[in-house]
C-alpha cells in the first residue's frame, strides 16, 4: 500500500497509520481475520487514497463492521457516540453520574449548592466515605473542540466558594473535597498543566492514561444509547427525549420501546445489542 495523507477533523493533514486503524478495530473487539478482511475491502474500494477525510474512513469502516457484528460496531463507535449525546449537556451529566455510581460513589445531578458568596448549580456531586467531588461536565458535539485553560480557571473559582461551605458542613467536613472536570473530548496542555498545579482532577476521552472516559465506560458497562448500531439517529433522539441515556436504563425500561411504537423485530434487535454490550 502506497503511503498517503488523511484530513483530520481539524482540517490538518497527517500521514495515515494502518497500525492505528488496526489498533482501534482490535480495541473494539474485532478478530484478526475480520480486521484483515476489512482493511482489504477498504483498499480494494479506493478508500486508501491521498486527501480522504478521517471521517469518511471511519464511516466506511463502521459500515463494514456493522455487517459483521453489531456489538463490535457499537464499541468501535463509542467516541462518536459520545458526540451524539447532545444537543444539551444533560445526558452527558447523567452518563457521568451513572459511571461514578457504578464505581462506588453516591451521586447527585444538577444540585444547587450555597457557596460562601453565591449559590452554584453543580453538574454532578459524587462522594464516598472519604472524598467528595464537585464535577463540571463539559460536553462538546465536535471532537476538535477541546477544553482550554479558561475552563479549569473558572471551575477552580467556583470550587473555592463551595469548598469553604463544605468545610463547615458536619457531613462533609471530614471528606477530602476535589474539583473535577469531565469532557467527552480532550484538554489542552495549558488546561492540564494548570489543573495539575492546582490539584484538580481531569477526565477526558483518553486522560488520565489508561483511566480515561473510554476505559471507565468499558469497565462499568455504562454505554450511551447513541452507541447502538441498530438505532437510527432519529430513533436515538426519541430515547434521549424520554431521558433514556444509557443501555442499562433502556434494559430496565423495555416498555419505552413499545411506547415509541418500535416493531417487535426492531425491539428484539435493539435489546439484544444492549444486552450484549452490558454483559460483555
Amino acid at each position: 500500500m502506497e503511503p498517503f495523507n488523511v484530513i483530520k477533523a481539524t482540517g490538518e493533514e497527517e500521514r495515515f497509520s494502518i497500525s492505528k486503524l488496526k489498533k482501534s478495530l482490535s480495541n473494539a473487539g474485532a478478530q484478526p481475520q475480520t480486521i484483515k478482511l476489512l482493511i482489504n475491502n477498504l483498499d480494494e474500494n479506493g478508500f486508501f487514497r491521498n486527501g480522504i477525510t478521517t471521517k469518511e474512513l471511519y464511516r466506511e469502516a463502521y459500515r463494514m463492521l456493522k455487517q459483521n457484528s453489531h456489538r463490535v460496531a457499537s464499541r468501535y463507535k463509542l467516541k462518536e457516540a459520545l458526540l451524539e449525546l447532545g444537543p444539551s449537556g444533560y445526558p452527558f451529566e447523567v452518563l457521568i453520574s451513572e459511571i461514578f455510581t457504578k464505581l462506588g460513589y453516591s451521586t447527585e445531578v444538577g444540585s444547587v449548592v450555597r457557596g460562601k458568596c453565591v449559590s452554584h448549580e453543580i453538574d454532578v456531586i459524587a462522594q464516598d466515605e472519604s472524598e467528595v467531588f464537585m464535577m463540571e461536565c463539559k460536553f462538546h458535539n465536535r471532537k476538535d473542540h477541546h477544553c482550554n485553560v479558561t475552563i479549569p480557571l473558572y471551575v477552580q473559582a467556583r470550587f473555592q466558594d463551595v469548598s469553604d461551605t463544605w468545610a463547615a458542613d458536619s457531613k462533609l467536613k471530614k471528606k477530602k473535597p476535589s474539583s473535577y472536570i469531565v469532557t467527552n473530548t480532550r484538554f489542552t496542555k495549558d488546561a492540564m498543566d494548570y489543573a495539575e498545579c492546582m490539584q484538580m482532577k481531569l477526565l477526558s476521552w483518553d486522560y488520565p492514561q489508561k483511566q480515561g472516559l473510554r476505559t471507565l465506560i468499558e469497565k462499568t458497562h455504562i454505554h450511551p444509547v447513541t452507541v447502538l448500531s441498530s438505532l437510527t439517529k432519529k430513533e436515538t433522539m426519541k430515547l434521549l427525549n424520554k431521558n433514556i441515556v444509557h443501555c442499562e436504563q433502556l434494559l430496565a425500561n423495555k416498555s419505552i420501546l413499545e411506547e415509541l411504537q418500535f416493531s417487535h423485530s426492531k425491539k428484539t434487535t435493539i435489546l439484544k445489542e444492549a444486552e450484549d454490550l452490558c454483559s460483555d
